[in-house]
Formats: structure tokens, sequence, C-alpha cells
């Protein structure tokens, strides 16, 4: 069986939406910087079993509770990495 170019271009198109809307879902309650974790995601997406590990991953990854968010932040803001 011989898979079309086109198609698998569209699949990797089309999963670019729905794993870049999860990812940043995810990274989101998950992670202090929700941009990178949805970047990571949409770039995955050009090896379709590396972006459903990394779902994974941030799903099993802990939540990130308000405080060390707002600590988080805070220290960027005084120039710390």
């Amino acid at each position: 069986m011989n898979i079309n170019a086109t198609l698998f271009g569209q699949f990797i198109f089309l999963s670019m939406f729905i794993v870049g809307g999860l990812s940043y879902y995810l990274g989101k309650r998950k992670t202090a910087t929700p941009k990178v974790a949805t970047l990571i995601g949409v770039l995955l997406c050009i090896a379709p079993p590396l972006n459903i590990v990394y779902l994974i991953v941030l799903m099993l990854k802990n939540d990130v509770t308000a405080k060390q968010t707002i600590v988080t932040s805070e220290l960027r803001k005084k120039g710390h990495p």
C-alpha cells in the first residue's frame, strides 16, 4: 500500500492544531511557561509518535501551584533565570 505524501502532510498539519491546543492547555496547568510547552508540542508533530509521548508526559506531570507561578514570575522580573 502506498502512502501519499500529500495525505501525510495534511495529517501532520491537522495534528499541529490538535496537539498545539492540548499542549497549551496542559502547559498552562503543568508548567510555568505554556508557550514553550506549546512550541515543543507543535514541533514534535513532525514525528507523530513523539508528540503522543510528549502529551502523555505532560499529563503525568504534577500541576504547578499558583504560589510557584508567582514566585517564578517575580524572580524573572528581578533578573534571575
